[in-house]
Formats: C-alpha cells, sequence, structure tokens
C-alpha cells in the first residue's frame, strides 16, 4: 500500500492523486491474481470516500464471490447499487450469486432493473439468462447469453455461462465447445476450465476431470468447490491419499463446505478407516441437518461399527428427509432388523 501520509493532506494534489492509483492499482493486481483476501484488505485501507465508490465495492464483491463467500459478496454488490444504481458492470456476478442462493424473486428484480437501465448490454442479457436458468428454463437463459455474446463476443464469462447452460441440458459437445470458446478470449478463465473438468467427470474420464479441476485451480487456489471437486476425481480415480488432501484443503478454506466433509468420509469409509469417517459425518450432521443422504450413510456406518440403536435413528431420520431413497433406507432397515432377529436367536 502507500506510504503513510502520502494520501493524507500533506501531499500535493497530484502526489496524492498518484498514491491513490498505486493503491487501486495494487488491490487491483492482487484480485487479478486470485489472491484474494489481500485484495480485500488493500480495498479497505482507501480511503472512505474512494472505498464507497461503485467501482470498489464491485471489485471487494468479486473477490469476495471468488473466494465462494456469497453473503459478503452479496453485501458489497448490494452496497455498490446503493451509491452507483445505474452501474451495470458487475451485475453479472451479482446475479450469479443470487442463481447460488436460490434467491428467485431478489433475482427478477435484478434482471428488471438491468433490463430498465439498458437492454442491449451484454451484463443485463447475462443477468436476465440467470433468471431463467434458476427457473430451469434453459432454452431461454441460452438465448439471452448468445444475446450477450453477440453484443460482446469477448465476454468469456458469458461464453461459460452458456456451457454451463449446455452442461445443464447433457449436452456435452456444446458445452465443451463453449467452454474452449470462453478460454480463447480468456485463457485465465478458470471457471470453463472447472466447466471442462466438470464434463470430463461426469462422462467418468477422471484423469481428464482431474488435469481440468488442476487447471483452474492454478488460477484460483482459494475456492473451496475447486478443491472439493479435485479431490472427488481423485478419489474416482482410487488416488485416495491425494484426495483426502484436497478435500482437507477445501474444508481448511470453508469449514462449512458440505459437499466436501461428505466426500471425505466416503474416502475414508473406502479406505475402512470407520471411526474417522464418523468423526466427519458427525460434524456433517451439525451444517446440514436435513440431508437424507448423510444419515442414511451414518445409518449404515453405525450397523457396520456394531450400533444398532443408533443406526436405527439415522435411518428412520433419512426415510423422513429422502423419500425418493426410501426403497434403499427400507432395505437397510430391514437388514438391521435381520441382524438383530439373528443375534436374538443366538442368545436362545
Amino acid at each position: 500500500g502507500p506510504a503513510p501520509g502520502v494520501l493524507g493532506e500533506a501531499a500535493s494534489g497530484p502526489e496524492r492523486a498518484v498514491a491513490l492509483l498505486r493503491h487501486l492499482a495494487d488491490a487491483y493486481r492482487s484480485l487479478s491474481l486470485f489472491q484474494c483476501q489481500e485484495a480485500i484488505d488493500a480495498f479497505e485501507r482507501l480511503p472512505q470516500a474512494h472505498f464507497k465508490s461503485g467501482w470498489v465495492l464491485s471489485q471487494v464483491g468479486r473477490a469476495h464471490y471468488e473466494m465462494v463467500r456469497y453473503s459478503d459478496a452479496l453485501r458489497a454488490f448490494k452496497k455498490a447499487h446503493d451509491v452507483e444504481p445505474h452501474r451495470l458492470a458487475g451485475m453479472e456476478l451479482h446475479s450469479t450469486i443470487l442463481w447460488h442462493l436460490k434467491r428467485e424473486v431478489d433475482l427478477c428484480h435484478l434482471a428488471k432493473r438491468a433490463v430498465e437501465l439498458d437492454r442491449a448490454s451484454p451484463y443485463s442479457c447475462c443477468v436476465v439468462g440467470n433468471a431463467f436458468s434458476l427457473q430451469k428454463e434453459h432454452d431461454t437463459a441460452l438465448k439471452f447469453f448468445c444475446r450477450a455474446i453477440q453484443l460482446a463476443p469477448d465476454f468469456a464469462y458469458a461464453h461459460t455461462l452458456c456451457g454451463h447452460e449446455h452442461a445443464a441440458k447433457d449436452d456435452f459437445d456444446n458445452a465443451s465447445k463453449a467452454y474452449e470458446t470462453a478460454l480463447l478470449h480468456d485463457p485465465r478463465h478458470y471457471n470453463a476450465w472447472y466447466g471442462l473438468g466438470n464434463i470430463y467427470f461426469r462422462q467418468e474420464k477422471y484423469s481428464d476431470a482431474e488435469v481440468h479441476m488442476k487447471r483452474a485451480l492454478r488460477i484460483n487456489s482459494c475456492s473451496s468447490p475447486l478443491h472439493c471437486y479435485l479431490g472427488m476425481a481423485l478419489h474416482r480415480s482410487r488416488k485416495n491419499p491425494q484426495a483426502l488432501e484436497q478435500l482437507g484443503e477445501a474444508i481448511k478454506i470453508d469449514p462449512r463446505n458440505p459437499l466436501a466433509r461428505f466426500e471425505k468420509a466416503q474416502v475414508l469409509l473406502s479406505m475402512d478407516k470407520s471411526e474417522a469417517a464418523l468423526a466427519e459425518l458427525q460434524l456433517l450432521v451439525e451444517v446440514a441437518p436435513k440431508e437424507g443422504m448423510v444419515h442414511l450413510t451414518m445409518g449404515k456406518l453405525y450397523k457396520k461399527l456394531g450400533r444398532p440403536q443408533e443406526a436405527v435413528v439415522h435411518l428412520t431420520r433419512a426415510l423422513d428427509l429422502s423419500p425418493k431413497d426410501s426403497q434403499q433406507i427400507k432395505a437397510a432397515l430391514l437388514n438391521l432388523q435381520r441382524d438383530r432377529d439373528d443375534d436374538e436367536e443366538e442368545e436362545l
């Protein structure tokens, strides 16, 4: 950052302006290198008058977004809108955050506002596309993302959003083409590397998935989900120690990432480390008490550890939470009942 006093009153106007630009450039450089926390700290050291500008607040929002801190990001984007209501740049990320948080009403309001500001802006098209995507109207969403590309052919994120919609429709060929086009325009657009990795993962090409997730992580290492997805690919390739390392990193960055804990438990189970797996699942139940799959896994694990009472509690809970898995859960409960009957017969 600038030397103490450089932004103070003592320095001349031109010196203060140069120092301010240098400070902004340093912060923006950190963000461009995905040193997100350093970027936020640098922006927060700015004088309040400059920190409270639409551009700075949008950058702070983006830094939180890249670290998957969606509620912090949302706060920053809302403040940016309050001080600069006409600002469209950054709205595409604001809308993506609302998409992840499944805030349909807020996202519809944002789309309406964007269109009122400028319906011919690529940012507006992305916001509207995200609103349709959240409604699972993938074809309509694609129309708007394609419109964004027509308006700004080098807008890498619009190409990636197209890729996500194609992938949601299981159209992997067009999804891959969209991600590859995004990377032609911006080779450091990690979201597109992740998109390609995700397609390979879904096609069970786990070593290709691993390569692409690693490319994404080399660009943005502060994303908990990227570490998690790489860990999942490594686990499918039976590289369990590396998988545990990546999943551990995902949990370290975001202790509340439920998928990372669940996958870590699965890796530990496959390595016959039942007690360690149980410890992860017990932590997970506190974060995600309403996930039927977690209770089902715990129920089976308690059965394996010879603790039938606890097994019944979790399997019954799983049955309440996941009616769609009822066949599997009922089968597990029946097996448990059979084992108990067998034990009772032996005692007789």
